[in-house]
């Protein structure tokens, strides 16, 4: 399998996977409209390098006590966005502003830098790879991050639309889905900090 193949495998499974960030653009894309969150599909552009950095020169899984860390982080993150969320159902709904707010794609990074699947998977499953693409050639590493982040963002742009395109069928339509998003992003917080709170398993 090519590096670039291998890329698009994994990019099109992150995409797929339910999770904090996919339930920001869902909760972002009913807020203001599909073509006004499509910018935010590429948080993991700017979040992901630090992450994959730090993993590459560290050459060993991410220390638990990080890992919890980042579950608190996280957790407390993605509570306050789901509080936000909610708390829109008590306003009556609008029609997307001229432009969209543009602290949303930065409280995206900032979800997806203290998400600690991205820190496991970098750790466990993207790195590896990437380093023994680097090792055949900078080229198979640059097809890898190019077959991932082709996937992972086309996936994403994919939720985002079909998100602002069920977000069109009518108010109540767009406010059950902002509960079903602030709703998901609620229980994905409290998760996270229990996670957090119990810390690692002996």
């Amino acid at each position: 399998m090519t590096p670039f193949a291998q890329g698009a495998l994994l990019g099109l499974s992150a995409a797929a996977q339910p999770g904090p960030y996919q339930a920001y653009l869902l909760a972002q894309s009913l807020r203001n409209g599909a073509v006004r969150t499509l910018p935010v599909v590429l948080v993991p552009l700017t979040s992901d390098p630090p992450v994959i950095a730090a993993v590459l020169v560290a050459l060993a899984q991410v220390p638990a006590g990080l890992l919890r860390a980042l579950q608190l982080a996280g957790g407390a993150v993605v509570l306050w966005l789901a509080f936000s969320a909610l708390r829109g159902l008590c306003a009556p709904l609008a029609a997307p502003e001229a432009r969209a707010p543009p602290r949303g794609f930065w409280r995206a990074v900032l979800l997806n830098f203290t998400n600690p699947n991205a820190w496991i998977f970098w750790s466990a499953v993207g790195g590896p790879v990437l380093a023994a693409a680097w090792r055949d050639g900078p080229a198979d590493a640059g097809g890898f991050l190019a077959g991932f982040y082709a996937f992972l963002v086309g996936g994403n742009a994919a939720l985002v639309a079909t998100a602002g395109g069920l977000g069109r069928l009518g108010p109540r339509t767009q406010r059950a889905l902002t509960a079903i998003s602030g709703l998901a992003l609620l229980a994905f917080g409290l998760w996270q900090l229990a996670k957090g709170l119990s810390g690692p398993r002996a």
